[in-house]
């Protein structure tokens, strides 16, 4: 099973492209789970098709450039999976004051001021290493105690 959605997301989000600041890759699933759009007897609407049936035409592209536009406008892991196709213009988004700008992984994820430093995972992970070696240690010392003890027995009874 191949999916060119989950592929490309997984491109995406790989962490190829984490870390610059001047670059940004941002998929846009505003078409994942969309629908054919019917007309008033419940027939597909073809006037959002070209001729060949399979291409847009100028107003499924116009569908296609909002839906596009406000998933720009969305945080990434809350983008609206389908595209509602109407002939409603009302629909556009516009920047707010609280978020002027198109959102990115990096501008998605909150901040918060009493997060955990980055290096306490480095800690942690450090210290559970020891203390699982130190457990480890501690086990095969006892059992290797037992062995000795039960083969001493062995060799006192004879």
């Amino acid at each position: 099973y191949f999916s060119t959605q989950e592929e490309t997301e997984r491109l995406a989000y790989g962490g190829r492209y984490d870390g610059r600041e001047d670059f940004a890759v941002v998929t846009h699933p505003y078409f994942r789970n969309s629908i054919v759009p019917l007309a008033s007897d419940q027939k597909p609407d073809l006037s959002f098709f070209s001729l060949d049936c399979f291409h847009f035409s100028e107003r499924g592209h116009s569908e296609m450039a909002i839906a596009l536009w406000n998933n720009m406008l969305e945080p990434v892991g809350r983008k609206q999976v389908y595209n509602n196709f109407t002939l409603d213009r009302n629909k556009i988004r516009c920047p707010t004051q609280d978020q002027p700008f198109i959102f990115t992984r990096v501008i998605s994820v909150p901040t918060t001021l009493d997060s955990v430093p980055v290096w306490a995972a480095a800690v942690l992970a450090v210290a559970g290493l020891l203390i699982g070696w130190g457990v480890t240690w501690l086990l095969l010392s006892c059992r290797e105690r037992r062995k000795q003890k039960k083969m001493e027995n062995v060799t006192e009874m004879k």
